[in-house]
């Protein structure tokens, strides 16, 4: 063999091909995803695990789930009702300390958001052991011998998969309404920080009345995820 041959052959021992490229890419990306899943999952069965030796199912970490997600819909509802305050205030302006009337306003948007990220988090809570609860009390019923019992549960299983996905509906409605409201309200804070004076404010006030409108409608969806789960959990009881 000659030494060009040897020498090209040598080269190319060391070039990876592309299949090896993207299955390195895969073991980089997709394997570490995958772990992190099956750790959540191995996580949440210790959980459960431990909360059922002190009597605690499923079940009812579910309700305790709607009623903390309930309790934040109510705090991110007040919390937007203020907000909507304050703008009318500012929008109001008559004069006095317009430094400090910016700066109400900035925090009562910082708490917004703060209260939408409570909202946001309590929903993917209830949806995470709602799932679980639909899988575990579907593979359960297979394992029921007397046919009656195992109908019955089947049709249970079925209404409180129907009240929940009434729930869901009206939570992910409100959850959907809150990110154009703080789109808007962050426009306006980041508008104003930069052009605080009169004229500024005045130019706003068209727009004043959109995002009234926006969180006017927000709160009604809210009450309406309130009064579903309210309704929720009184059936689980």
């Amino acid at each position: 063999m000659s030494k060009k041959f040897q020498s090209r052959s040598a080269h190319f021992t060391f070039v990876p091909s592309f299949g090896r490229l993207c299955g390195n890419m895969k073991t980089r990306f997709v394997y570490p995803v995958l772990m992190f899943l099956l750790l959540g999952v191995a996580c949440r069965s210790t959980y459960y695990s431990a909360m059922e030796k002190f009597g605690v199912y499923k079940r009812d970490l579910l309700k305790k789930r709607v009623i903390a997600a309930r309790d934040d819909q109510k705090a991110a509802s007040q919390q937007f009702k203020d907000a909507m305050t304050r703008l009318k205030e500012l929008y109001g302006f008559q004069g006095g300390n317009l430094e400090k009337t910016y700066d109400a306003l900035k925090k009562d948007y910082d708490r917004s958001a703060a209260k939408a990220d409570d909202v946001h988090k309590r929903i993917r809570d209830v949806e995470t052991v709602a799932d679980d609860l639909f899988k575990e009390w579907e593979g359960e019923i297979g394992q029921i011998s007397a046919e009656n019992l195992r109908s019955n549960s089947r049709v249970q299983l079925q209404e409180t998969r129907r009240r929940y996905n009434d729930l869901h509906a009206a939570l992910k409605q409100a959850e959907k309404s809150m990110d154009p409201v703080l789109t808007a309200f962050r426009d306006h804070v980041l508008y104003l920080k930069h052009n605080l004076n009169a004229q500024a404010i005045a130019s706003l006030k068209g727009e004043a009345t959109s995002i009234q409108a926006d969180i006017t409608k927000l709160i009604r969806e809210m009450n309406a995820a309130i009064a579903h789960a309210d309704e929720f959990i009184r059936q689980m009881q």
